[in-house]
């Protein structure tokens, strides 16, 4: 099976359907490396989407923790008491979950159980990436999976991550990390950006869906 791994969605629907129609489920395991809500304009939408493709392709389809997951799930928990996820964009998710009717608990225990990290022997797909620093799965440590923005470490295998923005759109390779950063801002009508991959880690090709409109409404 080939990799196909997609980069933060951040609520923008409509484009993420668009770049799911690249992917063959018939012979690739698609990835999606964190940050599903916040920021666009269908972050209910696209959990449930989330949601039922992952109970569709039980094998074929994982979803990773971001830190905007993060967020959500201590805010429900009531963990919150600085009201961190309103202020980065859970405002937001908050009415349009109001708007549609949906209890957002009804997914606490999915976005609870995501993991931290997707691997095989030789690909590491990750929300942002290992920097050497403090215990990587810790999910306060802001050097970690969830939040670091530190220079990665080569860990030997080929790092695919997003979190920091790649304001351009053009997905960005780092050779001394051995490591591809792919969010390329498709909540700030940049394009959202999936990279697809050989088993073995060999890159094939990325593939950039500009942003649709409706998804900044």
């Amino acid at each position: 099976m080939g990799i196909f791994v997609v980069g933060d969605v951040h609520g923008c629907l409509h484009t993420f359907l668009n770049l799911l129609d690249h992917w063959d489920p018939k012979s690739e395991t698609l990835v999606q490396l964190g940050d599903l809500v916040d920021r666009g304009a269908f972050s209910p939408a696209v959990l449930q989407l989330a949601f039922e493709l992952q109970m569709n392709f039980k094998k074929e389809v994982h979803f990773i923790r971001g830190n905007h997951e993060q967020l959500m799930i201590n805010y429900m928990k009531g963990e919150d008491r600085l009201g961190l996820w309103l202020k980065n964009g859970g405002n937001k998710t908050q009415r349009q979950f109001e708007e549609a009717r949906i209890d957002p608990d009804n997914f606490s225990t999915w976005l609870t159980d995501l993991p931290l990290i997707w691997e095989n022997e030789h690909v590491q797909v990750t929300h942002a990436g290992f920097s050497g620093i403090g215990d990587p799965y810790d999910q306060k440590n802001t050097y970690g999976l969830l939040w670091n923005r530190q220079p990665l470490i080569n860990t030997g295998r080929l790092q695919i991550i997003g979190h920091t923005p790649r304001r351009d759109g053009i997905p960005l390779y780092n050779p001394d990390s051995n490591s591809w950063n792919i969010d390329t801002g498709a909540y700030g009508g940049v394009c959202l950006t999936a990279i697809r991959l050989e088993d073995d880690g060999t890159y094939i090709e990325t593939i950039s869906i500009p942003t649709e409109a409706i998804d900044l409404a």
